[in-house]
């Protein structure tokens, strides 16, 4: 174990001399208070540390003393419901040691080890295992059945596994390996900053159904796919998280509360234990990992938040699960990084950034992925990421939306002009983009409906026309616009507060099963084409704007799944004998 001393104290910079055996991104405890720090940099014995936690009052000459090991996570039962710091302490267990002022320095266990688990094997004593076998599961919550897995580097024949209650710490099986006997526990160890290894990569070919029209049906993300919502402040970007979080077809959800604000992270605190998780009926809590890391705390405990908050996801998704990891916000690490590189004298990139920003984000995203994990039974589990970035003013030309968006396939882009005028989710249309689309093709058509990318087609070119379309209007008025294209601008507007306005808080319109958004989509489809035909036949484009039925199609969204059929038909029967009433009547 190297021991050092402090040269220089530089904000959450700490420079150690004395340091020769240390390695880099070594976990070392600063000073008598035994604060936690990562060497981030060597220099012949001289170490820069990153200290994640308040280092006002050190001073040169206290010792630090590097632990020998990299920056990890403990892997076992009882991360489901917890709430961790950024360096994945829990919240409640430093209150116990220290009281509400959280006092530096507190050393807590990661996994409660007082608590003893139910063990219930899944292989014998002479079975052959290999690293991500199943050894057996602990019902870890009502919703989550956490898989113990062989960990990685371990092969062997199983010479005794036990049944029973457990704690984290106790062991419960033997393996002979080919250097000896190894003894397993239920908890395993993972350094923060290695991916964790998987067999095989699956193509991006199924979505990640959300529920949000706008998501599902325009701009869908992959399941193990990356997605980036930028927005300027008060866009909905926690409101769009939370509606993922809630409603996205995930079996664990990996909320990072990264840098943002304490009043932002204190909701999501609140919240989410009372929200009940649709699918359960249970707390929203019994498959959540929330990570709170907030804009008052050190900065640098902001990089360990993110690093932390995607192992805990890589581990679900190895056991087999489906896992929706939310970053809020990546631009608040990536003004850590900035100030750490500032702090280490590095020559500056664009804005200050340093240089390595891109290749730091790339390195957080690429581990998403929809993958076959290590282990016989060749489980798939899929990691999908989303990415919040709150770019100054709003403006996404800045470095970390730039870099965030060479790396992402998918582009939700917020826009304040939207939510101004209540528009949630307030995604805006002509902005965005998914590059999955093409992938997930196939899957849309097969298994909700063949004309599903027709229609949205269909809808996504009325839109643009609309926005052509207003450029007229503002300079010569409406009245200047021919029939066909004044029903393309009712179109569109029924498009915009129909079908890609939702309600998160209504309780039928916040979840839109795939099922609803494409008969949606096509009564809007059906309201446009059968009144263009009426007008080539000669009605009268006020009388097919006051149709009745309008205001119909625009309340579908509020039917119940039990009742969607039944009044689909009853909507398209009244459009067709309006068109008819209409036609019928000759107003020309």
């Amino acid at each position: 174990m190297s021991k050092g001393t402090i040269k220089k104290v530089a904000g959450p910079l700490v420079i150690a001399e004395g340091m020769r055996d240390a390695n880099m991104y070594d976990v070392v405890r600063v000073s008598n208070q035994r604060l936690i720090g990562e060497i981030i940099e060597m220099h012949g014995d001289e170490a820069s540390v990153q200290v994640y936690e308040e280092t006002s009052g050190l001073g040169p000459g206290e010792p630090v003393e590097s632990t020998d090991a990299p920056l990890s996570v403990e892997l076992g039962p009882g991360l489901i419901t917890s709430i961790y710091d950024g360096i994945q302490r829990p919240l409640d267990d430093i209150m116990k040691v220290s009281g509400t002022n959280l006092k530096r320095g507190v050393e807590v266990p990661s996994l409660k080890r007082d608590i003893k688990w139910n063990f219930e094997p899944v292989v014998k004593a002479g079975d052959e295992v290999e690293a991500g076998d199943i050894l057996g599961t602990v019902q870890e919550t009502i919703v989550v059945n956490h898989k113990i897995m062989v960990p990685y580097g371990i092969k062997g024949k199983v010479k005794k596994i036990k049944a029973g209650e457990f704690t984290v710490e106790e062991v419960v099986a033997v393996i002979e390996t080919e250097n000896g006997e190894e003894e397993l526990t239920m908890m395993q160890k993972w350094p923060v900053r290695r991916g964790r290894p998987y067999l095989k990569k699956l193509p991006p070919e199924m979505p990640l159904v959300t529920g949000q029209r706008v998501v599902d049906t325009f701009f869908p993300i992959a399941k193990g796919g990356v997605a980036a919502v930028p927005g300027p402040f008060g866009s909905g970007k926690t409101v769009i998280q939370h509606q993922l979080a809630k409603w996205a077809d995930a079996d664990i959800v990996v909320y990072i509360g990264c840098g943002e604000r304490g009043n932002e992270m204190t909701d999501v605190l609140n919240e989410f234990p009372e929200l009940k998780d649709p699918k359960t009926g249970q707390s929203l809590m019994e498959r959540t990992v929330l990570i709170a890391n907030t804009s008052d705390m050190p900065v640098a405990a902001r990089e360990a938040s993110i690093y932390t908050g995607i192992t805990i996801a890589e581990y679900f998704r190895d056991m087999g699960y489906s896992v929706a990891l939310m970053a809020d916000s990546t631009s608040r690490w990536a003004e850590a990084l900035r100030e750490m590189s500032g702090r280490l004298e590095e020559m500056p990139g664009e804005e200050g950034y340093p240089a390595y920003l891109g290749s730091r984000l790339a390195q957080f995203y690429e581990r998403a992925g929809h993958v076959i994990s290590l282990g016989k039974d060749k489980r798939e589990g899929a990691l999908s990421v989303i990415g919040a970035v709150s770019p100054p003013g709003g403006d996404i030309s800045e470095p970390v939306s730039q870099a965030t968006l060479r790396i992402v396939k998918v582009f939700w882009g917020l826009d304040s002009a939207l939510a101004y005028k209540r528009h949630f989710p307030a995604i805006n249309w002509l902005t965005s983009y998914s590059l999955y689309l093409d992938n997930m093709e196939d899957w849309f058509n097969t298994q909700v409906a063949s004309d599903w990318m027709e229609n949205r087609q269909k809808l996504m070119g009325l839109l643009q026309d609309e926005a052509e379309l207003e450029e007229i209007v503002k300079m010569v008025g409406m009245d200047a616009l021919s029939a066909g294209d004044r029903l393309k601008m009712e179109a569109a507007r029924s498009i915009r507060e129909d079908f890609l306005h939702q309600n998160s808080f209504h309780e039928v319109d916040t979840y839109s099963s795939l099922k609803k958004q494409h008969l949606l989509m096509q009564l809007v489809v059906a309201f446009y084409e059968q009144s263009k035909e009426a007008l080539e036949k000669g009605a009268s484009i006020q009388g097919l704007l006051k149709m009745e039925v309008r205001e119909k199609i625009g309340r579908f969204k509020y039917v119940t799944e039990d009742k969607l059929d039944e009044e689909y038909d009853r909507i398209e029967k009244e459009l067709a004998s309006e068109i008819a009433n209409v036609l019928g009547k000759g107003d020309f």
